[in-house]
């Protein structure tokens, strides 16, 4: 009894994010690097959302979609990389046991909410190129609302079942976590029973989760590549393509790292290259996201001239 009792007092006491410290002189480059990507996630996404709001034009599903997506990213960055600045600026490593769930939580959420409303996305550029004359009766504001709420809902659902999860393995008093987050393979690698049954668990959510809406995605992309090839103008064709190329970097940017995080056994996970494919999922795609879709899309530079030649007249 008196184990246990200590176990649960380790637990709570909270955790050390190991992190990069065996590689003390990577940190200071690793600070510099994340706050820069970080700052570019919070200037980048934040004119997405305005410009979707302030821009006529950009009142469609797509842009709908997209400034959800923009949110997202947003939040997803700042439940991480705060935690993570100031471990790599100093000599202190931890987090509360509070502090670990929240952001386990949230991870595990946002994480979810992307993969199926990447697949939203995908389903609004089926319409769009597959049905253009319908586009608008199919994709009408109440059954964008509702898909966006589905792909909310989803992934704070599954966060709800497996975050829990996580946070009671017994640990044995074990508090160094190998990793510079709170992620769910790093915390079911520190469990000290077998884990079995909630990996079956992660595995099957992770099918409904992250398998289920990345088919739906290539199902998606089969009618939109049939549609496509069977345009005759090479105009008409460039024109389909770019209207869905921006989605497919995001989705193979996201989903790459994804899938090879979550869908392989915890004991055959290997924490270095865990480290950095979570540094590049957390730092990279979210702060590129809102250039591949502003750097290959007219509407958003004539909206940015738009409001920026304004904003330049009233000064």
């Amino acid at each position: 009894i008196n184990v246990m009792e200590k176990d649960n007092i380790s637990s709570f006491e909270g955790f050390i994010l190991v992190g990069f410290s065996d590689r003390p002189h990577l940190e200071m480059i690793l600070f510099v690097v994340v706050l820069t990507f970080y700052l570019l996630t919070l200037l980048g996404n934040m004119t997405i959302i305005l410009l979707s709001a302030l821009d006529s034009r950009l009142h469609t599903p797509m842009y709908f979609f997209l400034a959800n997506l923009s949110f997202l990213d947003m939040c997803f960055t700042t439940g991480t990389i705060p935690q993570m600045l100031y471990n790599l600026w100093g000599p202190h490593k931890t987090i509360s046991y509070v502090g670990c769930a929240i952001q386990l939580y949230f991870v595990l959420a946002l994480g979810g909410v992307e993969c199926v409303l990447l697949a939203v996305m995908a389903y609004d550029r089926y319409a769009a190129v597959c049905k253009p004359l319908h586009y608008t009766v199919i994709m009408h504001p109440r059954l964008c609302g509702q898909l966006a709420s589905v792909a909310w809902l989803s992934g704070f659902g599954n966060s709800l079942i497996m975050a829990p999860q996580t946070l009671m393995l017994p640990r044995c008093g074990h508090r160094r976590v190998d990793h510079f987050l709170c992620e769910m393979p790093a915390l079911i690698g520190m469990a000290c029973v077998d884990t079995m049954t909630l990996e079956a668990l992660a595995f099957a959510l992770a099918i409904f989760i992250i398998l289920t809406p990345l088919i739906l995605i290539l199902i998606s992309y089969s009618y939109i590549a049939r549609a496509v090839f069977s345009i005759k103008s090479a105009f008409g064709q460039k024109k389909a393509f770019n209207t869905c190329s921006s989605h497919l970097v995001v989705v193979s940017l996201f989903y790459g790292t994804i899938i090879y995080m979550y869908l392989q056994p915890a004991n055959t996970y290997s924490q270095d290259q865990g480290k950095f494919l979570t540094l590049f999922y957390t730092i990279v795609t979210p702060s590129v996201n809102p250039l591949i879709y502003t750097l290959r899309n007219k509407n958003v530079k004539e909206a940015m001239k738009k409001v920026l030649g304004k904003g330049s007249v009233e000064v």
